[in-house]
């Protein structure tokens, strides 16, 4: 079997365990440094959506402009592979971007009497399948008289780039008993479903070595 073959069969890993958010799956035949090389996409390699730039229309809050775009884009966001593409590889390719690769949220506080908390649910995508995991992440506290608008652009980002694309909150590869086993664990932001995570990040680890082999032939021709 060549290398780039360990990802393409299915029949080499064994879930263990799975729900919503976290999974783990018997990794069995995988030379080591492949299952690292997994685990390390699953962390970070797998691309995701996170708000990257914000255009601040208005901000009375104690909170700085810097400070407010900074809790945005660290706000995870479900993120859709199927329909969106990563701007890099986007037919449009503009640098303003397009409605393949990117998705508008806007935040408008509007004016109150009264202190209240500015949560990820006053948050609107224009896109419904791009929006924050959580309706009660906190974003900023405005008292009486202040207020926020904001327009925030996400796209689709890898966490090599910036932990606020990071696929996974954790991913550890650890031993077992036998030999050539390992156990596989990844722990979802909310972007993606574990499942998604680990089968992308195959697909990735797979690419990236047939990409070696390629480059190694090219060496040696």
């Amino acid at each position: 079997m060549d290398f780039e073959d360990f990802f393409q069969d299915l029949s080499s890993l064994e879930i263990i365990s799975k729900d919503s958010k976290k999974m783990s799956v018997k990794l069995k035949g995988i030379p080591l440094q492949y299952a690292n090389a997994l685990r390390r996409i699953c962390l970070n390699g797998v691309p995701v959506f996170a708000v990257d730039t914000v255009d601040i229309i208005e901000n009375s809050s104690v909170l700085p402009d810097e400070g407010l775009a900074h809790r945005l884009g660290l706000i995870p966001l479900k993120t859709d592979l199927s329909r969106f593409n990563e701007p890099s590889k986007c037919e449009c390719h503009s640098e303003t971007g397009c409605s393949n690769c990117k998705v508008m949220l806007v935040l408008d506080s509007g004016d109150s009497d009264v202190t209240r908390t500015i949560l990820s649910s006053d948050l609107s995508s224009e896109d419904d399948s791009i929006k924050p995991i959580s309706d009660n992440i906190p974003i900023v506290q405005l008292a009486p008289g202040q207020k926020i608008k904001v327009e925030c652009y996400a796209r689709l980002g890898r966490g090599t780039e910036h932990a606020k694309w990071n696929s996974s909150n954790i991913s550890t590869l650890t031993d077992t008993d036998k030999e050539g086993e390992s156990v596989l664990t990844v722990e979802s932001t909310g972007a993606l479903e574990p499942e998604q995570i680990i089968l992308t990040g195959m697909d990735e680890v797979n690419k990236k070595l047939v990409e070696f082999k390629d480059t190694i032939g090219k060496i040696s021709e």
